[in-house]
């Protein structure tokens, strides 16, 4: 099996104010959405926003209203001031912060945010994670 992450699925409770929430962020749709899922092209992931996730993957005891809070997902930045920028834009979207920005004593500069469901954003800047001009990120550690 190849080490590759090709979809991240995000159960929302309502695709519309989701897919807006995204979109002030400046992220584009991969097309138009359907009744229950939209995606989002990412740099070489796609983001799926999926209204019943749970239900189709078979879960039989699912909330359809809930994510699961169990995992975070992590946008890094080019530089340790972008992590302020994207946290006051993520904010004015909608977000809920969770964490303020602050130093790390990895050496980076990190926060926590909470989307309109409740997803786990972290926004960081680490030394370790250099990102090339395509937008990619390379875990890099001397």
């Amino acid at each position: 099996m190849e080490p590759r992450l090709s979809v991240v699925g995000l159960q929302v409770a309502d695709l519309a104010r989701s897919l807006a929430f995204y979109q002030a962020l400046g992220w584009t749709p991969a097309g138009p959405p359907m009744d229950e899922v939209a995606f989002i092209q990412l740099n070489g992931v796609v983001l799926s926003l999926y209204v019943h996730q749970a239900r189709d993957a078979g879960v039989e005891d699912a909330n359809d209203d809930a994510p699961s809070g169990r995992i975070a997902l992590a946008y890094n930045t080019r530089s340790r001031d972008e992590v302020d920028a994207v946290l006051a834009r993520m904010e004015a979207a909608g977000a809920r912060i969770t964490r303020p920005a602050h130093d790390s004593d990895w050496g980076g500069r990190t926060s926590y945010v909470a989307d309109p469901d409740g997803h786990l954003w972290e926004i960081a800047w680490n030394p370790g994670f250099p990102i090339d001009d395509q937008g990619d990120v390379k875990a890099k550690f001397d």
